[in-house]
């Protein structure tokens, strides 16, 4: 299976209105035998007290949720946005306004946001980091009273919370979709080609043309933002995935001040430790990040962490390489997996060091390591 940016993408020869999924086929809504139907909309309970209304929820927050149009030099794409200032910053997906990935990344010629009410504006991208799937781009409203969707807090989020999705599937703008958590702290690619920790995974129907819109809470807060899709086919197949609102906030943050942002960079490559694990290749721990390859000249290189001697052994049908340290913890915080490791890691910026602690030989010793700049592109 196979994972999908939910952006559409459309040839030049498509009116810049209507481009929204050529792979997609035009229905209609109406039932062949020419009858009515009636959808009844149910109100649930929510996870922590509060009714979820996807009816209220629509009503109040898809006016802020907007379709992004983003012209490149071959062709133009279709995604959705929102509002979070009321002064036209939208944030979005990086690769609604990027094209290609990792060092060949380029941004859009031109980007137009369209309103719910019809007005088209031009933007202009403030920034995009493509190690987080998070684009900052910028209107100017005049006249227009924004209402800026407030964001939440992902840390706080349950499985099984309902949620709501908003944006413009296969074209069709200010689209709803309605369904739940299915699962936290997935791991989903960045356009670098590194991982982009925290995901957020929902049965809520997720399209291309999704991405860039929020993921919603009961109180209309943003969860997220609608991402990726894994799908054999390209459509959603129930199983869709929305960078952290806790993400996107750190990437804002950055985009604003500077128009970009910055990731540091150890320059290692690691297997989750679990206990049987530990056991079969007496690594001293039965947790930790065990690092199967080091980057030459990087900073873990530097600082004199050991890969693996290059010996392969199968394991439960996975092979491992021999002869890693294990990382047990860095920068003051416990490390337990890999994404524990990035997650300790990714308040530093480059050129800070970090002391990291890890198990050699089944004793404990403490390295420290100047951080590096993460590269454009996470390599073979």
């Amino acid at each position: 299976m196979r994972r999908a940016l939910a952006a559409s993408v459309a040839a030049l020869a498509v009116a810049l209105a209507g481009c929204g999924g050529g792979d997609s086929k035009s229905t209609s809504d109406a039932p062949a035998s020419g009858k009515t139907t009636t959808t009844e909309v149910k109100v649930v309970r929510a996870v922590g007290g509060g009714d979820f209304d996807p009816a209220a929820i629509y009503q109040r927050d898809a006016p802020s949720v907007v379709t992004i149009t983003s012209v490149f030099n071959e062709g133009a794409g279709q995604g959705s946005g929102f509002v979070i200032s009321r002064d036209g910053e939208v944030v979005t997906n990086a690769h609604v306004v990027t094209d290609g990935e990792g060092s060949s990344l380029k941004k859009a010629k031109n980007v137009y946001v369209q309103f719910a009410d019809g007005n088209q504006l031009d933007a202009k991208i403030v920034g995009y980091d493509p190690n987080a799937d998070v684009g900052l781009i910028k209107v100017d409203p005049g006249d227009v009273a924004l209402r800026p969707l407030p964001l939440g807090d992902s840390s706080r989020i349950a499985v099984g919370e309902p949620v709501a999705a908003i944006g413009s599937p296969f074209g069709e703008e200010q689209s709803l979709s309605v369904g739940v958590v299915s699962a936290l702290n997935r791991s989903i690619d960045a356009l670098t080609g590194f991982p982009i920790n925290d995901a957020i995974q929902t049965d809520a129907a997720i399209n291309r043309g999704n991405s860039g819109g929020p993921l919603l809470d009961a109180e209309g807060r943003v969860l997220g933002i609608n991402s990726q899709i894994r799908s054999s086919s390209g459509s959603g197949s129930g199983v869709g995935f929305a960078v952290s609102v806790n993400t996107v906030k750190r990437s804002v943050e950055q985009l604003r001040e500077e128009g970009t942002v910055h990731y540091a960079f150890l320059g290692v490559s690691t297997q989750d430790v679990y206990p049987q694990l530990g056991e079969r290749f007496k690594l001293g721990t039965d947790r930790g990040a065990w690092v199967q390859e080091v980057s030459k000249g990087g900073p873990a290189d530097k600082g004199g962490l050991r890969g693996s001697n290059g010996k392969r052994v199968r394991f439960q049908a996975q092979a491992y390489e021999e002869g890693g340290d294990v990382i047990v913890a860095a920068a003051g915080k416990p490390v337990r997996s890999g994404e524990d490791l990035s997650t300790a890691l990714a308040p530093l910026r480059p050129g800070q060091e970090a002391q990291i602690t890890i198990v050699r030989d089944g004793k404990r010793k403490a390295v420290t390591v100047r951080l590096a700049e993460r590269p454009k592109d996470a390599g073979p």
